[in-house]
């Protein structure tokens, strides 16, 4: 006698769960749970049963059935601490409910034994009409090419991708900006602090860095990888022995460049005299730390909204771009000037 018949409940549920006791595959029972209309009726009959019984998210169910649509979107966010990926699920969130949309978020780095397998599992559970994959890394966009997914599939990220639609804010031109601004200083040897490699931002801003030092004819410097902390930047800096040789930093994110500007504090380098700081995101605190932050400014609300905006598109069946980018701007604040004299 099976846990159905028995009336006894498994003690942990799923689309494979039910497609087990259906003797359907997961993919039917996911398609069900999404109203598509390629189903035979006894097929999804014997679906919403097991659905029924085992009240497996009975409401989801009966909503797609009954309109085709949830109306509500998954959203995997690769970290849900730092300030950008926050910001941009929260411009997502104002565009879906204008849209008549609700969110439903799963936060990558705060589980981790969440796969991004498993993460879409759950969100194709809960019966989304599209998903949203923010701040991504590449490891997790491998990921999702193994998995067949009916939905539409949208990632944050600046290379165009076959697989998805993409929205972005423009990484190189926010590069450019910053190296051309310190170039137009005077500046000739810069280090750039990198993000974690493994994140496409990062990626994607330190390669825009290495084609314009080309470009220019600058010095190519090693770079330093670090973690997007300012513990991190705090470290790298206060580690130095004294005023290091480039005159400029262009450090991949705001929270690094703070630390940054400590540890050449305590070790007595002085911001900008010595070294000029550039940093990326223009975090509210940027124009009241001391000195205030030159940084390249990020418009993370309307990068939720033009993903939204995307989705909406894809699901009524309109024509979208592939691409679609936000402009990146410079604010030039007091941590760079011209480099001191060597």
């Amino acid at each position: 006698m099976s846990d159905v018949e028995s009336g006894e409940r498994p003690g942990k549920l799923g689309i494979r769960e039910v497609a087990v006791l259906a003797g359907v595959s997961h993919m039917t029972v996911s398609r069900v749970l999404n109203g598509h209309p390629n189903i035979r009726p006894a097929t999804r009959q014997r679906v919403l049963e097991i659905i029924e019984q085992l009240d497996f998210k009975p409401n989801s169910a009966a909503r797609a059935l009954s309109t085709q649509r949830t109306q509500r979107i998954g959203v995997i966010v690769d970290s849900s601490v730092e300030f950008g990926p926050t910001s941009t699920l929260r411009g997502l969130e104002f565009a879906a409910r204008a849209s008549g949309y609700s969110i439903t978020s799963v936060a990558m780095q705060d589980d981790a034994s969440l796969t991004p397998e498993s993460a879409v599992g759950h969100l194709i559970a809960e019966g989304v009409d599209a998903l949203c994959i923010v701040a991504p890394r590449s490891s997790s966009v491998s990921a999702l090419r193994r998995i067949s997914i009916d939905v539409p599939v949208l990632v944050v990220k600046a290379a165009k991708d076959p697989n998805f639609l993409t929205v972005s804010v423009d990484q190189q031109l926010g590069t450019t900006l910053a190296v051309d601004h310190l170039v137009s200083l005077g500046h000739r040897d810069i280090l750039h602090l990198a993000g974690p490699l493994d994140w496409l931002d990062a990626r994607g801003r330190e390669r825009a860095f290495h084609l314009r030092i080309e470009q220019w004819g600058l010095k190519a410097r090693p770079i330093v990888v670090g973690d997007w902390t300012a513990d991190f930047g705090y470290d790298y800096a206060a580690g130095l022995t004294g005023v290091p040789e480039y005159t400029a930093m262009f450090v991949a994110n705001d929270a690094m460049a703070f630390g940054v500007m400590h540890g050449f504090h305590d070790r007595g380098i002085r911001v900008p005299e010595d070294v000029s700081v550039v940093g990326f995101d223009d975090l509210p605190l940027s124009r009241h730390f001391i000195p205030p932050l030159t940084t390249v400014t990020q418009d993370f609300h309307a990068l939720g909204v033009k993903a939204m905006e995307v989705l909406h598109a894809a699901l009524e069946g309109r024509e979208i771009p592939q691409r679609s980018k936000i402009p990146s701007e410079l604010a030039v604040r007091s941590s760079t000037a011209p480099p001191r004299a060597i």
